[in-house]
């Protein structure tokens, strides 16, 4: 848990405090120092009186009789009674444990790890670490490496499950002008982890005074409810949130006996996690920093930008890289053209990107900018490339896109590519508080990332016309395992999600009683194998008797067949729906096209159950097969809002039926007239 005495000590003791800043305790002693603490600055360390001119004391019990925080470095074996005698003796109710040796190295340590955190607890007391680089608040610099940025009360706040990655994010932050309000470690999370970090700054948020942009490194989620519940409240409050989760391994994708086992995973849940709460999901520190840099800018109110530059090269890759992320760069025609290249140099185009030459000015520039500002509405942002020319000094253009930047209505985005050539207009330009972005398909991957990430989702759960009681009673009776076609068509009803006409027939009667029932065209499948095309137990478009009663016999001889499914033949297209268990997080659920698709194309798109209408909406229209699920090239395409439904239904049964550990529904055929489950495979698991 998060206290003051953590955030705002009014004393504080290294334990383990030295001269050597070569080492943890005397590198902190020198960062919080330098960081001009304001409190009381104690040490611990029985061989000195004093270190770093800072008063040393031998024992615990020779310390002031209050100590707010302890910043404990010290080997891992001696912490434990050094905390207790502190939090038992001088009221201590805040403690950060540098020293490694504990969870991430043995059993041992685990259990050291665990009487910390006890001893910690028994007094209500804040515990961060072990195994971390420490803390920085705007009271304190309690952390051992460097570099130490300058807080900002606008920046962002960052907390990081590791120390060294935390250092080189902030290695990334810095170039660019991104600053910084605060930064946590939490090391092993013994006590205080990721989750809870996210907990108090939502219960302590405050509009205009907390920082409203909030950075996430995480290699394990330990609770993703607390995680989506905090970081929905935060984004709904108004902040923004980008975050990597690292450490994926194969080792969710278990063998199993269906599509959505193959293709789901611990990552795939962790995508579903961030898209559910409206955090934008990043895979590297230089992709983390640059979208929390787009962060500090206006938001852009639409997909449509103009792109301004000197290189026309790099205007190219730019507009490749936003073009298929989603974003848009129009073309740039008749009067609004004409204006343009009347600013500019003969030579120069402005079709978008907008080329105002080596040879363009600053002036000209600053005109260009403040023209797609104020006369093109169908332009929402500009991104300026202006590097060094090798011509002369360009302090005057980046003075100018100072300018405009504070002027216009719109976002500005610069790119200034020459960080070395031109390192001098650089820093200038950031020592006005704003933020480059050197690379330009680095800030179009931000850009796309952010505009594909939803809002926080509702929480909400649909249950219109869904039977829970019956749900749950199906459930209950069912065995583990597979379940039969007439227990999966109870489950589909119940949740209000049409299935196709069937039955089942053992006999060659009933066979012929269903085929009269259904009337032809039918299909013919088997009942039993795992994947029934893989052993010809599937026919399809059956048209008459003999060939229906031919199928049947054929089927009877495949091993492990006594009876076989009678379907109406539906027409469409073949989609997919799908759901993984996944532990911790819950069901993953997944969508695509159908049939031999759903792996070949590998297209498929990820939701967290139980999902809201919007949601699934997204997940649907994310798909690079969506153009096929609107019609195109004069095939009919299917029902949507349908589709849409199904997969809402489909997400509130598995919120009511957590017992269901894998599911395929594959095909759903669908039109513009109805959707209905033709093949589906439910393994319960009590």
């Amino acid at each position: 848990m998060m206290n003051e005495s953590l955030l705002n000590p009014q004393s504080i003791v290294v334990v383990g405090g030295s001269d050597d800043i070569t080492k943890p305790g005397g590198k902190l002693l020198k960062n919080i120092l330098d960081g001009a603490f304001q409190g009381e600055l104690l040490a611990l360390n029985p061989k000195k009186e004093a270190v770093q001119g800072v008063r040393c004391f031998k024992t615990v019990a020779e310390l002031p009789e209050k100590i707010d925080l302890a910043i404990v470095a010290i080997a891992a074996a001696h912490c434990v009674p050094v905390v207790e005698e502190l939090a038992q003796t001088k009221g201590t109710r805040a403690f950060i444990v540098i020293s490694a040796g504990f969870s991430e190295d043995s059993f041992e340590g685990a259990q050291l790890e665990e009487a910390l955190k006890k001893a910690v607890e028994k007094v209500d007391g804040a515990l961060i670490g072990p195994n971390c680089i420490g803390v920085l608040t705007p009271t304190y610099s309690g952390i051992f490496t460097s570099p130490v940025p300058k807080l900002d009360p606008a920046g962002c706040d960052f907390v990081s499950g590791s120390g060294s990655t935390a250092v080189f994010i902030l290695e990334s932050a810095l170039p660019k002008g991104l600053t910084f309000s605060s930064l946590i470690t939490v090391g092993n999370s013994a006590q205080t982890g990721i989750e809870e970090v996210l907990e108090y700054w939502d219960e302590t948020y405050v509009p205009g005074k907390s920082s409203d942009i909030k950075l996430i490194y995480v290699e394990n989620i330990q609770n993703p409810d607390k995680l989506l519940k905090h970081a929905s409240s935060l984004i709904r409050k108004g902040c923004r949130i980008a975050a990597i989760k690292s450490g994926i391994t194969d080792a969710g994708q278990r063998a199993t006996a269906s599509h959505t086992g193959a293709m789901a995973s611990s990552d795939s849940a962790v995508e579903a996690l961030f898209r559910k709460a409206g955090i934008v999901r990043c895979f590297g520190r230089e992709e983390l920093t640059t979208v929390a840099s787009v962060f500090n800018y206006p938001k852009l109110k639409g997909k449509n930008l103009a792109i301004i530059t000197h290189a026309g090269g790099a205007g190219v890759m730019l507009t490749d890289a936003l073009s298929g992320g989603g974003l848009n760069i129009p073309a740039i025609e008749g009067k609004a053209q004409d204006d343009i290249l009347k600013i500019l140099n003969p030579g120069s185009s402005a079709s978008n990107p907008i080329d105002i030459l080596a040879t363009g000015t600053a002036e000209q520039l600053g005109q260009v900018i403040e023209y797609c500002d104020t006369q093109m509405d169908d332009i929402h942002g500009m991104i300026v490339i202006f590097g060094s020319t090798g011509l002369s000094r360009v302090f005057d253009a980046y003075k100018m896109i100072d300018q405009k930047m504070k002027q216009c209505r719109k976002p500005v985005f610069p790119i200034l590519p020459s960080v070395s050539s031109a390192r001098e207009e650089v820093e200038f330009f950031l020592s006005h508080g704003h933020i480059n972005f050197p690379d330009e398909v680095v800030l179009a991957r931000a850009l796309t990332s952010i505009s594909q990430t939803p809002c926080p989702a509702d929480e909400d759960i649909f249950k219109k016309n869904i039977n829970i009681q019956s749900i749950r009673s199906i459930i209950e009776e069912a065995p583990e395992g597979f379940l039969d076609p007439a227990t999966i068509n109870e489950l589909l009803q119940a949740a209000g999600i049409p299935i196709v006409k069937e039955g089942i027939a053992t006999s060659k009667k009933e066979l012929l009683t269903l085929a009269g029932k259904f009337d032809y065209p039918l299909a013919l499948k088997v009942i039993g194998p795992v994947h029934k095309s893989d052993v010809g137990g599937v026919t399809l478009n059956i048209k008459s008797d003999a060939h229906l009663i031919s199928e049947y016999r054929r089927m009877r001889k495949i091993k492990g067949v006594k009876s076989v499914l009678v379907q109406k033949m539906q027409t469409g297209t073949e989609l997919f729906i799908g759901a993984k268990y996944e532990p911790t997080f819950g069901h993953v659920i997944l969508c695509g096209l159908g049939g031999i698709f759903v792996e070949s194309l590998g297209d498929t798109s990820y939701g967290l159950a139980p999902l809201t209408f919007d949601e699934a909406r997204s997940m649907v229209r994310s798909l690079k097969a969506y153009p096929v699920i609107k019609g195109t090239r004069g095939k009919e395409g299917i029902n949507e809002d349908k589709y849409v439904e199904i997969i809402v239904r489909l997400s509130t049964l598995l919120r009511y039926a957590t017992e269901i550990k894998e599911m395929d529904l594959n095909p759903l055929i669908g039109n513009m007239e109805e959707i209905r489950v033709v093949d589906g495979r439910i393994r319960v698991e009590k």
